[in-house]
């Protein structure tokens, strides 16, 4: 094999990868998230995961994106381990689709149609047609057709270039040594591994084989045990995928390998006990690509068929593999934010969302228990809202990151505008954990210092304690239910909070003038007043970002104000807080 051949092979070999992902980033972008809504929601039966898992992994060409995507949904929690096993057996058939459209190359017919269906004949003009539909269109969704048929025909071009560098070696007495070592079935199964690890896909791999075919070298003795290795050998991208997810993710890429193997060897057994009793007319006989594409898909077909009554038992032994941990509720929390779903922000957000619906709740809570220790200190409580606080830090911090890789993305407006106002609202849930803590750091250091306030400032914070409440509940559920009609109320009792406050402050000055109340006392009163005020101040913030997002406003909160505050309904609300947590401490 001259130089010429050489470069000729590896071009044809980068053709062909590089015709692959962009046939399939162009199918998965075209389906939009529509795709990964459709894997999270039909799995309902077996028969409808493996009917999925194919339909996906045909669209997107990949059978370890398929994987990949299945293990950050279990990842996420948005699957279960029961529902992901028959997808990841449809993903094993929906791979085999890249090779039967290969064998297109096969057609020997001098029929004008049958010769246009030729990836010879073809090739060319999806790429002039695609490329040139790629440049004048300004519709994403055209680019992404033409991106289909821009790759498939580089697929075929790279396919006949790998074919004409390897036709030379029919003749290679060095060529045909290397095939007659393959007839070994050990020696094939971990040739067609290598090669599926190299090339990072098991569709390419059962390419180049297809087009090694052309030489007329390749048996079927040869082929079968290195299409049966190719299927195994995919599983190292998916085992890499699995790196640092739960216990779910990992079992799923267990099961997967357990498949793998567990198919190869009876498959294997079968072939070679057969062979041996009865002995196959064409074991010896050279193949094409048609056969080594009809081998590929009866292996999977055939290991779907014998593994799917056996799903209870897969799980069943992958988790006495991948042994169950006791995870942290953050930790939990945060593997819902998989990178994995970066490339397709309309799931990406989804994600965001319930770690934020995650977020008002451990606010709304530490708020709760917080305030209430300035009543009656409750050590018991200190370990819950240290576990809220430390999952607020840690959740701003790495949402944050994550909303920055989203934002790095393809975004369409609605996307921006949601990506935007999280990025606002995660810092005002994270700082009103901060000021539960405060509230709490001031309870303990009244119970340590002995600190006792007057009956009549115990009342009135019970007041702006129920006001604030009020506040951040109404935040919390505008929040999760994305209500506009809740938002309005937010306006009002912000107002009322106001008011309180100021309305204590005043007499706290005037009990301190009459010597009813301590100096240290009164730092740890206005203390608690400040915080309360500043939660009832973030609210007002969440509020008028999810308020401008709902009515595609722009987020800049000086551009437009949220609440018209000379409307009747805003002055009847206000009325309506300030009979019910005012009127009573005036």
């Amino acid at each position: 094999m001259d130089l010429q051949a050489v470069l000729t092979m590896l071009g044809g070999v980068g053709l062909f990868l590089y015709g692959m992902k962009l046939m399939g980033q162009s199918l998965e972008r075209f389906a939009g998230a529509k795709m990964e809504k459709t894997l999270e929601r039909l799995t309902s039966s077996r028969g409808k995961g493996v009917l999925l898992g194919a339909g996906v992994t045909a669209v997107i060409q990949s059978s370890s994106a398929t994987i990949i995507m299945v293990i950050g949904f279990l990842n996420a929690g948005i699957l279960k381990l029961v529902q992901a096993v028959p997808v990841i057996m449809g993903a094993n058939i929906g791979t085999t689709i890249t090779a039967q459209i290969l064998r297109l190359g096969d057609i020997n017919n001098d029929n004008f149609l049958l010769q246009m269906l030729k990836p010879v004949s073809f090739a060319p003009l999806c790429v002039v047609i695609g490329a040139f539909a790629m440049l004048i269109s300004k519709k994403n969704k055209t680019k992404d057709k033409a991106g289909i048929a821009v790759g498939l025909g580089i697929l075929f071009i790279g396919m006949n270039m790998m074919e004409s560098s390897f036709k030379p070696l029919a003749s290679s007495p060095e060529f045909m040594q290397i095939f007659l070592v393959l007839t070994n079935p050990v020696l094939g199964v971990l040739a067609g591994m290598a090669v599926t690890v190299l090339l990072q896909s098991s569709s390419a791999s059962v390419g180049v084989l297809q087009a090694m075919s052309a030489t007329g070298a390749i048996t079927f003795s040869m082929a079968a045990p290195i299409v049966i290795g190719q299927n195994i050998g995919k599983c190292v991208t998916v085992l890499l995928a699995s790196i640092g997810t739960n216990k779910n993710s990992r079992r799923a890429v267990c099961i997967d390998i357990t498949m793998s193997i567990a198919g190869a060897v009876i498959f294997l057994l079968l072939i070679y006990v057969y062979q041996g009793l009865f002995g196959f007319s064409f074991w010896d006989k050279p193949v094409n690509r048609g056969r080594i594409a009809d081998f590929h898909t009866l292996f999977n077909l055939a290991t779907c068929i014998f593994m799917l009554p056996c799903v209870n038992l897969l799980i069943q032994f992958s988790k006495k593999i991948v042994k169950d941990k006791n995870v942290s509720k953050i930790d939990e929390e945060l593997q819902l934010l998989d990178p994995i779903f970066i490339p397709t922000p309309a799931l990406a957000l989804e994600q965001c969302k319930k770690v934020m619906v995650s977020m008002t709740d451990a606010a709304l809570e530490n708020y709760r228990l917080a305030s209430n220790c300035l009543f009656k200190y409750r050590t018991e409580d200190f370990e819950k809202i240290k576990e809220n606080e430390n999952f607020l830090d840690k959740t701003e911090t790495v949402l944050g990151d994550y909303l920055v890789r989203i934002t790095e993305q393809h975004l369409d407006v609605e996307q921006n505008r949601l990506a935007t106002e999280f990025m606002h609202t995660v810092g005002d849930f994270e700082r009103i954990g901060d000021h539960c803590q405060n509230l709490l750091d001031v309870a303990e250091f009244n119970m340590e210092q002995n600190i006792v306030f007057s009956e009549d400032a115990l009342c009135e914070l019970r007041y702006l304690q129920a006001a604030v409440d009020e506040a951040l509940s109404v935040t919390v559920t505008a929040y999760q239910e994305e209500k506009e009609s809740v938002c309005h109320k937010i306006g009002p009792l912000e107002d009322n909070v106001d008011y309180l406050v100021d309305m204590l402050k005043s007499k706290h000055i005037d009990r301190l003038k009459a010597g009813q109340c301590s100096t240290q006392g009164g730092i740890s009163y206005v203390e608690i007043l400040t915080n309360m005020e500043r939660i009832s101040d973030h609210c007002i913030n969440i509020a008028q970002h999810l308020h401008q997002r709902i009515v595609r406003q722009s987020l800049d909160t000086h551009k437009s104000e949220v609440f018209d505050r000379d409307s009747d309904e805003y002055k009847a609300m206000t009325a309506y807080y300030e009979k019910q947590f005012l009127d009573p401490v005036r």
